[in-house]
């Protein structure tokens, strides 16, 4: 029997969230999945008034059998009553669009990024499904900081949606970065496996090191990259197996400009990364340089795919 595969969305409310909810039906994901959509509020505990102050000054000597019984005073109560009908719209419209899965809903409190990461650690997660910004982002194209902390430091894959207008039922339109790292042809395994609208396409984007073609012409050994060749025609062979539109770009420049510059003048709908596959499990954790810029700069949604056991 194959494993569902389990996606944790992290939910607010605000704007971001709904994108990333509006989203999912163009990110080709399994119909035999499980979904947990987490909201978590942040708790902060304001200090006492003076009432309260003067007040325990007056009943901290008192013994403890004589202190008059104080009602209790319960804020995590009130939140989650606020917040059930929005997690539970947030269900429903999910549910409309893949109704197929298990969904469950969870509220939590504490600070967000955090206990998204436990969550998705104790849940074994999948993939993290995250806004690009929470209820404070202004700015349209900056990450937020639970966002950034989650794309860097989650076990599973995370995909940052931005929110970007789309004809309903339009194909998809894919770029992924291509160097010849593990963590590449992991990202092309993904979008391998994965159901995508009928005519959806596919671009593959190799930066060429400067540095490395300067030297190659200075020594008069201009030789054709066979190893990118190799590596762009076994990506086209897995994809088109997928019945996906395959094109590439190999360009001489600095991946983290030409990714970002291609995928916004093409009009994509997603970047996908993978991360670093270092086999030291404490590096493999963080985004390598790249994979950080592409994800704070991109004006499409990213998704980080990350090789799991």
């Amino acid at each position: 029997m194959i494993a569902k595969t389990r996606i944790l969305i992290a939910y607010d409310g605000s704007d971001f969230a709904a994108a990333a909810l509006n989203d999912l039906p163009r990110a080709g994901l399994s119909r035999n999945a499980e979904a947990l959509i987490v909201n978590v509020q942040e708790r902060w505990l304001s200090p006492p008034s003076s009432y309260e102050i003067v007040d325990e000054v007056f009943t901290s000597s008192e013994p403890s059998a004589t202190k008059p019984a104080r009602a209790k005073e319960e804020p995590e109560i009130q939140i989650i009553q606020a917040e059930s009908p929005r997690l539970g719209k947030a269900s429903k419209r999910l549910a409309s669009y893949f109704p197929d899965w298990n969904i469950d809903t969870l509220f939590l409190q504490g600070s967000p990024s955090y206990e998204i990461l436990r969550k998705a650690n104790e849940w074994d997660a999948n993939l993290i499904v995250v806004g690009s910004q929470g209820n404070a982002g202004t700015r349209q194209f900056s990450l937020g900081s639970v966002s950034q902390k989650i794309a860097n430091e989650a076990r599973c894959s995370v995909r940052v949606v931005r929110g970007n207008s789309w004809k309903k039922g339009a194909p998809t339109r894919i770029l992924v970065g291509l160097d010849g790292t593990r963590a590449a042809q992991s990202a092309i395994e993904e979008i391998g496996r994965r159901m995508w609208l009928m005519g959806s396409e596919v671009r593959l984007v190799t930066a060429k090191d400067p540095s490395r073609v300067k030297r190659q012409k200075s020594d008069g050994s201009e030789k054709t990259d066979a190893w990118i060749n190799a590596f762009i025609e076994e990506a086209k062979e897995l994809l088109r197996q997928s019945d996906l539109n395959v094109s590439q770009i190999v360009e001489e420049g600095d991946p983290k400009q030409l990714i970002c510059r291609a995928a916004e003048e093409w009009g994509a709908d997603c970047i996908f990364i993978g991360s670093n596959d270092t086999g030291n499990f404490y590096e493999d954790l963080l985004l390598g340089s790249v994979a950080t810029a592409i994800v704070a700069r991109a004006h499409c949604t990213v998704e980080i795919v990350r090789h799991q056991n």
